[in-house]
This record gives C-alpha cells, sequence and structure tokens, in this order.
C-alpha cells in the first residue's frame, strides 16, 4: 500500500503568520511554489495559497497605482489572508485516501501534519500525479 508519506514533499517552506503579503509572493515567485504552510511562534496554523493572495489583493478597478497596492500589500500581514483551518492528512494515510480528499474538496494538495499537529510535509496534485506515473508505469 502506498502511503502519503511515500509522495509528499517533507520539510516544506513555510511563513510566518505575521509575515507580509508581500514577502508571500516574493518566496511564491521566486521558489515556484503555490502554497505556503502558515507557522504561529513556529508552530502550524494555516496555509496561504496563491489564489487566497489574488482574492485578498485590491483588484484593477481599485483607484490605488502600482505602488499604493504595493504599500498596501507590504503592511498586510500573512494571518489576514491565511486560510486558518487547512484540510489536512496524516503521513500514515493511504494515498487513495488524499487523492479522494483532494478530489471531494476541489483542491490543489494538503498539508500533512502528525499526531500532535506538526507540519511534516504537502501532498500536492502534482506529488499524486508522480506517485500515478510511478505505479502505472511497467517495471523494465
Amino acid at each position: 500500500m502506498h502511503t502519503v508519506k511515500d509522495w509528499m514533499t517533507p520539510s516544506p517552506i513555510t511563513i510566518a503568520d505575521n509575515a507580509s503579503i508581500i514577502e508571500a509572493m516574493h518566496i511564491m515567485k521566486e521558489k515556484n511554489i503555490r502554497r505556503l504552510p502558515v507557522t504561529c511562534d513556529g508552530i502550524f496554523c494555516g496555509l496561504i495559497t496563491d489564489r487566497m493572495i489574488k482574492e485578498f489583493t485590491p483588484g484593477q478597478s481599485s483607484a490605488m497605482d502600482t505602488w499604493e497596492v504595493h504599500y498596501v500589500l507590504s503592511k498586510a500581514v500573512v494571518k489576514d489572508a491565511m486560510n486558518p483551518h487547512p484540510l489536512t492528512i496524516a503521513p500514515e494515510a493511504p494515498l487513495c485516501e488524499a487523492a479522494r480528499v483532494i478530489h471531494d474538496n476541489k483542491l490543489y494538495g494538503l498539508c500533512v501534519t502528525d499526531r500532535e499537529n506538526r507540519l511534516v510535509g504537502l501532498l500536492t496534485v502534482t506529488n499524486l500525479m508522480e506517485a500515478l506515473i510511478a505505479i502505472c508505469t511497467p517495471a523494465p
């Protein structure tokens, strides 16, 4: 049986809840990632995604110019835009269970947490596709 731990990305990049939205945007762009687990005093407490940031950012219909938007986002903190209760899964869970949770909830990934709710990894749709390819590819 394949488990989440077999396919997750261990030790993901995180961001503090009091970091600015601009900092989150820069990390995501620099690391080419779409989600950042959030820590509160070093403990997992939420998730922020590129979509959450886009929804939080003033739209083009706003009267603000680029510099004003940048200033506002540099003052806004991650905890203002994050999901404080993201769905999580245990590393020991079967991979098919994770796939079902992602599918049924229309997610792009899950935070992987241990019994003490410590973040141990991320399982993304990309990770699931890698698993599917590996499982379905015949051995040479």
